[in-house]
């Protein structure tokens, strides 16, 4: 994953590279419920990529709880941040990695990145997002991909915005979408699966085909597409960008009111629910881990309900979670998708590849 509109939310952090977030061990050396005696350091490390990001307050109360203090490095985006794992497995550079999405599990998996570990609570984390039996993976959020829209444009130009992948396609919209390419961008990847989920295999295509004849624009990635050629974000503003619809999140809106200032009652910016794409990201205990029992305390301790409401505001997912609440900025200004369109990791394990080549052969050319 990679990420996302939580790019804005994190970018000051993401600048410090390595981080302590929580530094309260007990110098003895004891530790709460989830520690193990002997298990070597108080110091459990997580890789992750740029996005991450939790309250001091909850890694303070993991430390707390535990006895392990967290230490985050954060490796560029999902990709980058996993192929670097990819090139020191069974060395791993860390105990737990987290931001492998359901675009990527295959590569993870498949290189043996990571140990079995069943985290305790799995029990309350929504079954359709369990998608690795054997539990090498631990589900912590979910975001969704969609079309997002600039409202006044829309208004001004007295013009209903699109609502399906469909919708894209009439000539109204011509020259009016940004997205982000499909090779080098996690959105831009959900975007073309959810396009493909959408219109089947042998669909997706003559779509695509149809969409580069309406004018889509593509660029290289999430932040350009929405900070520079979106009209409707603070960053495209100041741009003077002319692109009304962009590929971005659902969680997008909220984030565009939270850092106003001052704050809107309502969002400048939708959501076409009809264009979505679920994305899943994951955790899990990289094998060769040098703290082991750390690793799987920080496993259990990312779907306790402490962490997954913690997430919402500072990382814009929602929660795998069945009982944890979503903040008011997300329920009063975000859209809630009950059932977007996906692929599975198995399909998309067996077709990435090629469906990347067939996109870019399409739309780059």
């Amino acid at each position: 994953m990679n990420t996302t509109t939580k790019y804005a939310a994190t970018a000051l952090a993401a600048a410090l590279g390595v981080t302590v977030l929580a530094g309260c061990g007990s110098d003895d050396g004891s530790a709460g419920s989830g520690a193990s005696k002997g298990s070597g350091s108080k110091t459990v490390t997580l890789v992750s990529h740029d996005s991450f990001n939790v309250s001091d307050e909850v890694l303070k109360a993991f430390t707390k709880e535990t006895g392990y203090t967290v230490k985050t490095l954060k490796s560029g985006d999902a990709g980058a941040a996993l192929n670097q794992e990819i090139l020191t497995k069974g060395s791993p550079r860390g105990d737990v990695f987290f931001g492998v999405d359901n675009t990527l599990l295959s590569r993870a998996l498949d290189n043996g990145l990571f140990t079995a570990y069943e985290a305790k609570g799995l029990d309350r984390v929504a079954p359709d997002t369990q998608t690795d039996e054997k539990h090498r993976v631990t589900p912590v959020d979910t975001g969704d991909i969609c079309v997002n829209y600039d409202k006044k444009y829309f208004a001004d130009k007295k013009l209903a915005p699109p609502k399906t992948f469909a919708d894209l396609l009439k000539p109204a919209y011509k020259n009016l979408l940004v997205t982000e390419n499909a090779a080098s961008s996690s959105p831009g990847l959900g975007f073309l699966l959810g396009t493909i989920a959408a219109e089947g295999e042998d669909g997706y295509e003559a779509y695509w085909k149809k969409l580069k004849a309406n004018g889509v624009k593509v660029v290289d990635g999430w932040e350009q597409a929405y900070n520079e050629e979106f009209s409707g974000s603070a960053g495209g503003k100041k741009a003077k960008a002319d692109r009304p619809l962009v590929v971005s999140y659902a969680s997008s809106p909220p984030v565009e009111v939270l850092y106003a200032d001052p704050q809107p009652k309502e969002a400048p910016t939708g959501v076409a629910t009809g264009t979505c794409f679920r994305q899943t990201e994951y955790a899990g205990l990289l094998t060769g881990a040098k703290n082991e029992a750390g690793g799987k305390a920080l496993l259990d301790f990312m779907i306790s309900k402490t962490f997954q409401e913690d997430m919402p505001l500072n990382m814009f997912v929602n929660p795998v979670v069945k009982d944890a609440e979503l903040p008011e900025l997300f329920t009063q200004h975000g859209e809630k998708v009950d059932t977007p369109p996906t692929v599975t990791p198995e399909k998309i394990a067996a077709n990435r590849e090629q469906w990347i080549q067939s996109w870019q052969s399409l739309v780059l050319k």
